[in-house]
């Protein structure tokens, strides 16, 4: 669990989906107008149930663009399941897909965000941001690169060579995407845009990055998609002795530098809305 990441945040209302402005530099005194957004920050995990996972972001998504919550950050330990985009789920090899998953020991869900199937396990880190914006479309480049650049800041205070970019041959494949050295993938982002709010959702691979390659040669084959498997890694490849709390806790020193975040968990109400989603994001495949 990643609960106690959260004690040194401090606990009280957060502002959240209107940005506040100001703060004081300390050598001028001046007043610095810069924007300071606000989240709710939340470790809540259901690795148990990955639909539940999953329709979890859907709901609080929606909650966000009602205006009924504020803005909210989820960095949470997921359990093993392949995550399929909406391509995926109209190629003729996506039961095929889905069968190879399952065979390999990892459950299937419908992703909210686009792209291609990614791969989730105990040694990786999801994250979930649900973000109030005026005008969504406008901003994607913007998050895109503030989600990788809170990545990049993150893994290289930890010692690591990580750098923006999609690789040649990359498993899930994108533009901001988070190598290593210009050698293996291991963060992956996509976006889903509703009116009114955004999410952003992915990825870090922190260690066992073979698992990843194991199961994604079979399920990629049957997608009929050409990668190369050898993009596949992990962050503790490169610094042994790191794991899910070490990274976690630079991730979010990483996200306090550019947003101010405060403790809490899933509102009930979003929970409740998630449990209504779950059928959404299972495959209806055999």
């Amino acid at each position: 669990m990643l609960t106690s990441l959260l004690a040194p945040l401090v606990p009280r209302d957060c502002y959240g989906s209107e940005p506040q402005y100001g703060s004081a530099d300390g050598n001028t005194g001046l007043l610095i107008l810069r924007v300071v957004r606000c989240y709710t920050l939340v470790t809540d995990s259901y690795p148990e149930n990955p639909a539940l996972d999953v329709a979890v972001s859907h709901a609080a998504l929606g909650a966000v663009a009602r205006g009924e919550i504020d803005g909210l950050i989820r960095l949470h330990l997921p359990g093993p399941v392949v995550a399929f985009g909406a391509v995926d789920r109209v190629q003729p090899g996506y039961a095929e897909a889905v069968r190879a998953a399952r065979a390999n020991g990892f459950g299937a869900v419908e992703r909210l965000a686009g792209g291609r199937a990614a791969v989730f396990h105990e040694q990786t880190l999801a994250f979930s941001w649900a973000t109030l914006e005026k005008e969504p479309r406008a901003g994607i480049t913007e998050r895109f690169e503030m989600v990788a650049g809170i990545m990049v800041d993150a893994f290289q205070r930890l010692g690591i060579d990580a750098r923006i970019g999609e690789l040649p041959g990359e498993y899930c494949p994108g533009k901001w995407s988070v190598n290593v050295g210009g050698r293996v993938k291991v963060m992956g982002v996509g976006q889903r845009l509703v009116r009114g709010a955004a999410h952003v959702g992915g990825v870090v691979v922190v260690d066992d990055g073979e698992r990843i390659r194991d199961v994604l040669i079979p399920v990629y084959r049957a997608l009929q998609l050409d990668w190369d498997p050898r993009t596949t890694g992990a962050l503790a490849d490169r610094a042994p002795g790191l794991d899910n709390e070490k990274v976690s806790a630079a991730i979010i020193a990483a996200m306090s530098r550019r947003f101010e975040l405060v403790p809490g968990e899933i509102p009930s109400s979003v929970l409740d809305e998630a449990h209504g989603l779950i059928a959404e994001h299972l495959p209806q495949v055999a």
